[in-house]
């Protein structure tokens, strides 16, 4: 069976978190060959669905404003979205903390535009694939 996953982005420039097996999760970027990251994060399947959640309700509230997600709010965090909206998508600011809550070792990058539909898809399927 596959693991539980989310990707955004195109081939240039993408972001990826898909669980290694049990609490263990890979998260990877990648911005067009220049900036790079990989590493394993211990998360809970609940912290991440409810990532997900948090990413449903925002994409499906009516106005059409920026927002934020941490995928582990009140401790170390290796993960930050800001979502801008762009035409009819939103486009992300990326920020990547391999060592938690560190401000030195960090990757920012940012992920072109992506349509609504789509990126309700993504975070509906990952959302799914962890409420089994």
């Amino acid at each position: 069976m596959e693991e539980p996953q989310m990707r955004l982005g195109t081939d240039d420039a993408w972001l990826d978190l898909t669980r290694a097996g049990g609490d263990t999760w890979r998260l990877s970027a990648n911005w067009c060959s220049l900036l790079t990251a990989d590493f394993t994060v211990d998360l809970s399947d609940a912290e991440v669905a409810d990532f997900a959640g948090q990413m449903l309700s925002r994409l499906g509230e009516a106005s059409n404003a920026g927002f934020s997600a941490v995928v582990t709010p009140g401790r170390n965090n290796p993960l930050a979205l800001k979502a801008q909206p762009v035409g009819e998508g939103f486009a992300f600011f990326v920020r990547l903390t391999p060592n938690g809550d560190d401000t030195v070792c960090h990757l920012q990058m940012e992920l072109n535009p992506i349509a609504t539909p789509d990126l309700r898809e993504v975070f509906d399927a990952l959302h799914a694939a962890l409420a089994t």
